[in-house]
């Protein structure tokens, strides 16, 4: 059984390393997160496309919240 974990305003599921290394995971693996309303799944997204539209993504917010991500992590 795992507990979230308080990460700021959020909420973090810390993933042990021997799952990430099945799933061959690491930090910069973008996760796909899936639910039918009472299961969460979280996957790794495999296609390159989509792994593109994730980084794309994620640098779009950087570059828009940039001062409140900034603000939040000290």
């Amino acid at each position: 059984m795992k507990r979230l974990t308080k990460h700021g305003n959020s909420l973090a599921l810390v993933i042990d390393r021997p799952i990430l290394d099945l799933l061959g995971m690491d930090a910069e693996t973008p996760v796909e997160l899936v639910t039918d309303g009472k299961v969460l799944i979280v996957a790794p997204v495999r296609d390159e496309e989509a792994r593109r539209r994730v980084a794309a993504s994620v640098e779009k917010v950087n570059r828009r919240y940039r001062r409140a991500l900034e603000r939040l992590a000290r």
